[in-house]
């Protein structure tokens, strides 16, 4: 709903679970590309894509990273995320408590009871946001044409993405990449939330990606700013995310990092209000 473009920074936390759903994670295969699987490959993406990856690095070196870190500064502290970008198990770590997929379950240590969202949502949201434009070349991605978004006199070119049926939590949900027309780096992200309902929705939620950083030669953010909406267009910024200690490793970590503590609960997912 739209009262969410106006909630404080701390409540943005605890409803972010809602922004995106949890994507199924790639079987290990899928992502063990030799050079001449990633040419044909290549072939799939629009002409146009494929320009965005080329700007950011290029799928191919994208694909030979396994292991990705950040954190991310919060009023409450550093949150610290850990991604094995094959089998897409994570981990975020905070002083208070801890989450992950380890890839079977999602679980939640939280001795305290701090964390007060939905750890099934949660815990790879701010992944497949970062990770943009590369997860947009995950297998199940269709790609079909989208107006381009004018903003501040500036139009960007665009592309929208929907999953196939039955890959990830919410089928229904569409994306739309925008770029930069003269450098071909991403420029912004609108996304639908269907929330599971089962049904389309055109109420679109904007991402601007700013401050581009160069992490082993590939093209990451430094930010991202969430922005109010009119009209279904982006208006004035909300809230900003800052990315920090951003690392990329073409050797994965260790299995244990991924492990569910003894301690820790199984996590199921949340069911959304009526």
């Amino acid at each position: 709903s739209k009262n969410r473009f106006t909630m404080h920074k701390s409540i943005f936390w605890i409803f972010a679970f809602f922004l995106l759903n949890c994507k199924e994670a790639p079987k290990d295969e899928t992502l063990k590309n030799t050079s001449d699987d990633i040419e044909v490959e290549t072939a799939r993406y629009p002409k146009e894509l494929h320009q965005v990856f080329q700007s950011h690095g290029g799928l191919d070196l994208w694909k030979e990273q396994r292991y990705l870190t950040y954190e991310i500064p919060k009023n409450s502290g550093i949150e610290r995320h850990l991604i094995d970008l094959y089998s897409r198990k994570d981990l975020v770590e905070t002083d208070a408590y801890q989450m992950g997929y380890d890839g079977k379950e999602v679980w939640l240590l939280d001795p305290e009871g701090v964390y007060k969202g939905d750890p099934v949502f949660y815990h790879n949201l701010m992944f497949y946001f970062y990770a943009m434009p590369f997860v947009l070349a995950d297998p199940g991605i269709e790609y079909f044409e989208t107006e381009p978004l004018t903003f501040d006199g500036k139009t960007y070119p665009g592309i929208g993405i929907r999953y196939e049926d039955e890959i990830g939590t919410s089928p229904e949900d569409e994306y739309f990449l925008y770029y930069d027309p003269d450098t071909h780096l991403m420029a912004w992200l609108g996304y639908t939330v269907t929330y599971r309902t089962g049904k389309p929705s055109d109420d679109v939620h904007f991402i601007r990606y700013d401050d581009w950083i160069s992490v082993d030669q590939l093209r990451l953010p430094g930010s991202m700013t969430w922005y109010e909406v009119e009209d279904g267009r982006p208006t004035n910024s909300r809230n900003t995310v800052d990315f920090q200690q951003v690392a990329l490793s073409e050797t994965p970590a260790d299995p244990s990092v991924f492990a569910m503590p003894d301690e820790a609960v199984v996590r199921k997912p949340v069911k959304p209000e009526n």
